[in-house]
């Protein structure tokens, strides 16, 4: 097959496993060969300056870019509907990068107030560290957000859906707010992925995903990645990449996203259908107080959801009636679930924030960043769902008279 002429004509799924690649340029091989290589040979000293000047394109040490790599960034963009993309060793490489390119002592930014652990982290403690002030806001309030931008406010970040407790940002909304006042808005978008929401077709103006999560899917590598406009993406690649945190994503691992890739459209398809049937079991289930999945119509943002998700997703947050303690309980009883961190993996996992994931956190941020002491995270896989919802059901027997008389309150 020849390279794709106007691609983005094309479908989502074709576009993932043929963008960007040409089997006649490597003797015919089906499948894009794995460039195992540290450094690049020129033909001569006049192109070497050319290509460290960056008159000539092409590669010349893997640090800064490699074939391998470069073809997974461009499938990753082209999914994104962004101009380009940089990949990165893992997914808080990727996050550090563009902030560390994007931001310099005295900026602000405007953070949404439920955030991965390590990203509350890095904003909380290493973003400060050096000079940057760093807001949390409820981004659901639009008036808020707007009302707690300042001079010095450079960019927003949020997640949507957050992890853990599924709150979502309208990405159209706040994207509007955000080029009114020229700041740049930074949405991740792993729970989703490109398949479910492309946040630069609603006004974002960059994407960084945990490529560890739904974009590798197996659970066997540890990857990130980040699109924007080339502009953009150039610095962090020359900047954030190369000279700040070295986070390089080897070429065994791109090769592993991309053969990821390739499946995400069906994949994504079934974590969403057997997720929708594990949501809606668990909220007629007696143990359940509450149920956090964009799909069920009692979600408090259902409407936003059906807006700006094709699908509701493979991650479900839900609530005991018993508390913290029945949810110990409920997550020891399981026999095919695994209690594991991550998420999007063939595999169900199921885990813990306050003591797992978000733990970082002190229990008075993770009261006031809405994570209950109580949650339960949990990233549907793709085993057959009637066999998911038998283990859910003997899980939550024991618990089901204990907590007839017993209520926690939404923290949604």
């Amino acid at each position: 097959m020849t390279a794709l002429k106007n691609s983005l004509k094309l479908g989502f799924a074709t576009r993932a496993i043929h963008e960007g690649y040409d089997p006649r340029s490597s003797g015919g091989s089906l499948v894009p060969p794995v460039h195992m290589t540290s450094t690049y040979v020129f033909e001569n000293v006049a192109e070497g300056a050319a290509l460290f000047a960056g008159e000539k394109p092409g590669h010349f040490y893997s640090r800064i870019s490699n074939p391998t790599v470069e073809l997974l960034e461009k499938r990753l963009a082209t999914l994104e509907s962004a101009e380009a993309a940089v990949a990165f060793a893992s997914g808080m490489g990727a996050i550090t990068s563009v902030l560390w390119t994007l931001l310099e002592s005295g900026d602000e930014i405007i953070v949404d107030e439920t955030l991965y652990g390590c990203t509350f982290t890095y904003m909380q403690e290493g973003l400060s560290k050096f000079g940057v002030k760093v807001r949390f806001v409820n981004m659901r309030d639009l008036d808020l957000l707007e009302a707690s931008i300042t001079s010095a406010t450079k960019l927003f970040f949020y997640e949507s859906p957050a992890n853990p407790n599924m709150r979502l940002v309208d990405i159209k909304a706040l994207s509007k707010i955000a080029r009114t006042h020229g700041i740049l808005s930074v949405v991740d978008n792993t729970y989703c992925t490109p398949y479910l929401s492309r946040p630069i077709e609603m006004g974002a103006d960059l994407v960084v995903h945990s490529a560890t999560k739904y974009l590798g899917g197996h659970g066997d590598l540890i990857a990130g990645l980040a699109a924007g406009s080339q502009e953009i993406m150039t610095r962090v690649r020359l900047e954030g990449l190369k000279d700040m945190t070295g986070s390089v994503m080897s070429p065994l691992v791109a090769h592993q996203v991309m053969r990821g890739l390739k499946t995400l459209e069906i994949r994504m398809e079934r974590h969403s259908q057997s997720a929708q049937a594990i949501a809606e079991f668990l909220a007629e289930n007696r143990a359940v107080a509450q149920v956090y999945f964009p799909g069920l119509p009692t979600f408090s943002q259902f409407s936003l959801a059906q807006k700006q998700m094709k699908l509701p997703g493979g991650m479900i947050a839900f609530e005991l009636r018993g508390g913290l303690e029945a949810g110990i309980q409920m997550m020891d009883s399981l026999q095919l679930i695994q209690r594991a961190v991550s998420l999007g993996d063939a595999d169900s996992l199921i885990q813990h924030p306050a003591s797992m994931t978000h733990s970082v956190y002190s229990p008075e941020e993770r009261k006031r960043h809405h994570i209950s002491d109580g949650l339960v995270r949990l990233s549907v896989g793709l085993e057959t769902v009637e066999d998911l919802i038998s283990d859910l059901q003997q899980a939550l027997a024991p618990l089901m008279s204990e907590a007839r008389n017993s209520h926690l309150p939404s923290c949604s």
